[in-house]
């Protein structure tokens, strides 16, 4: 099968407000098959392509971190604060109806600029998103053309100029397909990531997970929890959901400073980003905030995205004093578990990160990948010595000795920087 294509531009199309560029994919293929035309469009308005977009995702291959609202939500509060320009590509096959979204950005400014993922930092899956039936059209040979094309169009569009492509934390498959753009060159990322999947009710799943030991011990800590005062699981309605969130913040941000770890709150935006997810209703059926007090201390609290059948773990803390002993954030994720299943979730994702309670849980670790190349000269060194700085990330982490002495040092270190303000 000919693989040969045409690329016609046909000039700047859409709303005022928008920048978006057409681009006709045609495949050559055999004279007894009709030509596959792929059209393709680069937008840096969000508002403009809304209505297309949420249609798209609600059957789209992607995952929460793709959807509409946590991407717009991120680029309001911070990503238009850090110079930030989406260059988000829509592809339509020809029935006009999408064939994929690729959620695209160009990072502002500095010597070197990127082509990453919009919201990058803070999604903790990034990666396209693809109609059902996009692996069974477009074969890995015509992606790396088609890719080629796409990157060639927002290049050319003004304010969009990048010397890298650094697309980082990718899932190997996209839904039920496998993720064109591993075929692109990809390294492994330095986390994994982790899901189990829900079935039957929470006894019958708490009773498949966890030996009559483990079980016993759970009791007895909740027990001793109970000591403290009741035990409960608050799901916070009103002026409480902006309370719970602000106890979060407090209680991460000590844990972060205790190991040494930037706060990510004190970052431009992202304070703000958090406050709107908790806090708008129009995102009310997206995020979910809940705590467990014990007696009148709010001993942990979490941020959670609930989307197409899937929980996802995004933030959690803990109280930090007496309470702290008996596990209360076991006990929490205990009830966000069944909290899940009572809402009809079939997955349970505990994204990005190998902490040990997610192991404990998990049925399918997956890893992650990133992609990196330089699509300049000057973006050579950059590409080289991010590739580097990649490969010794994942080797310190994934091996536990140097990963525990890393930990360590920058425990150390970490207070240390900050009081030199560095």
């Amino acid at each position: 099968m000919s693989q040969a294509m045409q690329v016609s531009f046909d000039g700047p199309v859409g709303t005022v407000g928008a920048t978006a560029v057409d681009t006709a994919v045609t495949d050559a293929r055999p004279a007894t098959e009709p030509p596959c035309t792929i059209r393709c469009s680069v937008h840096d308005d969000l508002a403009a392509i809304e209505r297309d977009w949420r249609a798209f995702e609600r059957i789209a291959d992607c995952t929460v971190f793709q959807s509409f609202d946590w991407l717009s939500t991120w680029q309001r509060h911070i990503g238009s604060l850090k110079g930030v320009t989406p260059a988000i590509v829509i592809g339509r096959g020809e029935d006009g109806e999408p064939l994929f979204l690729f959620p695209l950005a160009v990072t502002a400014g500095g010597w070197v600029r990127r082509l990453t993922w919009l919201g990058a930092e803070l999604c903790d899956y990034n990666g396209p998103l693809l109609a059902p039936d996009f692996s069974g059209r477009v074969d890995a040979a015509r992606f790396a053309r088609l890719w080629r094309d796409v990157l060639e169009a927002v290049r050319r569009r003004p304010g969009m100029r990048f010397d890298v492509v650094d697309l980082d934390k990718m899932q190997p498959m996209v839904g039920a397909q496998p993720n064109p753009f591993i075929g692109l060159g990809v390294l492994p990322n330095p986390n994994g990531a982790y899901l189990t999947r829900l079935t039957g009710d929470w006894e019958q799943f708490y009773a498949a997970k966890r030996s009559s030991s483990t079980r016993r011990r759970d009791r007895t800590k909740r027990k001793r929890l109970a000591e403290f005062g009741e035990v409960r699981f608050v799901n916070p309605q009103g002026a409480d959901i902006a309370a719970t969130l602000a106890t979060l913040v407090e209680q991460k941000s000590k844990a972060l400073a205790a190991m040494g770890v930037a706060n990510i709150f004190a970052r431009p935006g992202h304070r703000a980003f958090y406050d709107a997810l908790a806090t708008e209703p129009a995102l009310r059926d997206l995020v979910h905030i809940s705590r467990l007090d014990v007696g009148t201390t709010p001993a942990a609290v979490n941020l959670g995205l609930i989307f197409r059948g899937s929980y996802y773990h995004v933030l959690a803390s803990y109280d930090g004093g007496e309470v702290s002993r008996f596990g209360p954030g076991a006990a929490h994720m205990h009830e966000l578990l069944r909290y899940a299943i009572e809402r009809g979730c079939g997955v349970f994702d505990f994204t990005i990160g190998d902490e040990r309670y997610k192991q404990e849980w998990c049925d399918d670790r997956l890893t992650l990948l990133d992609h990196v190349s330089a699509a300049t000269l000057r973006g050579v060194p950059a590409a080289l010595r991010a590739q580097a700085i990649g490969r010794i990330k994942h080797r310190i982490k994934q091996t536990p000795t140097l990963w525990d002495v890393a930990e360590k040092v920058r425990a150390l270190l970490g207070p240390l920087l900050r009081r030199l303000g560095r």
